[in-house]
């Protein structure tokens, strides 16, 4: 089992999966070749392929529920679990697919973390210096919240993806799927402004790397330093604590729906591969519709 594992996590990278979505599923799938192992125990050597059945994959759901890990955690898990199973049975190693019968634990649905329209005009009133990491932070920010993208997709940007001329931005997204989204004026001058700056921060590297947003070392920034300069600038905009880099995309999806944008328009510039995805962004807008109906009619 751990040998197909292995070579169903490298198909997943040569099929554009995220690096996240594969160290995520190579630490779920080597928990579940543990569970499967403990509960056979030593004397019945490596765990086969053909003896897993739904019993035994329900037993590893429900272990990780007494485990205390979140539902969505477990869901995960679960996927991670299916879509190995399911490409064993593509290259005919298995008849049929234990775990497609397993239902995956629901817990209740939350609605995104966002900023409100004052919110966001705080926490954009501009960069925190001159310095050109101060630039590089409040272009980081303009862009996530004009275009909606996700904090890796921010961190893979290199420069040539720009089109500042045309406001436009070309993303390579989930499944190395491609898509151009529009940008912002606010966010095409922080972005001027940084790129003047952006060759100080690698100093006598002769100008680094591609990327478009360095680290001081003249690298790549990580997902992790975006959101450390996110907390940063939340605190010093009296916002602490109320989103992460994920909760800008979330902004603006809602801020565009708010004002009367097609659902299937802002699907597109999400990367949404389902409007159902996109659609949760409707609920929200509806809970809030509710509460000003509730606040504001004689008889509500």
């Amino acid at each position: 089992m751990r040998e197909q594992i292995g070579a169903y996590l490298r198909a997943l990278a040569r099929g554009g999966a995220s690096p996240h979505t594969c160290r995520a599923y190579a630490a779920d799938l080597d928990q579940f070749a543990a569970f499967l192992e403990r509960r056979s125990g030593p004397a019945e050597g490596p765990v086969r392929l053909e003896a897993v059945d739904p019993l035994a994959v329900r037993a590893f759901v429900a272990a990780r529920l007494q485990a205390g890990d979140a539902r969505r955690t477990v869901a995960r898990k679960l996927a991670a679990v299916r879509g190995l199973f399911q490409a064993c049975c593509r290259e005919g190693l298995l008849r049929a697919n234990p775990a497609r019968v397993v239902p995956s634990p629901r817990g209740p649905q939350r609605l995104p973390r966002y900023l409100t329209v004052d919110e966001a005009a705080q926490l954009l009133s501009g960069p925190a210096g001159t310095t050109p990491e101060a630039l590089r932070d409040y272009a980081l920010f303009e862009l996530a919240y004009s275009s909606g993208l996700r904090v890796g997709e921010l961190t893979g940007l290199d420069v040539p993806a720009l089109d500042l001329d045309e406001g436009l931005v070309r993303v390579l997204g989930k499944g190395r799927k491609e898509r151009v989204v529009p940008l912002g004026s606010r966010a095409v001058a922080a972005l001027r402004a940084y790129l003047a700056r952006r060759a100080e921060l690698a100093p006598g590297r002769g100008g680094g790397s591609a990327a478009l947003f360095r680290n001081r070392g003249g690298g790549r920034l990580t997902a992790r330093s975006v959101a450390r300069r996110l907390a940063a600038a939340l605190a010093r905009a009296g916002l602490a604590g109320r989103i992460t880099p994920h909760g800008l995309r979330h902004s603006f999806a809602t801020h565009l729906l708010d004002a009367g944008a097609d659902l299937r328009a802002i699907q597109e510039m999400l990367g949404h591969a389902r409007l159902s995805t996109t659609q949760r962004y409707t609920h929200l807008h509806l809970d809030r519709l509710m509460e000003v109906y509730d606040r504001a009619h004689p008889r509500a």
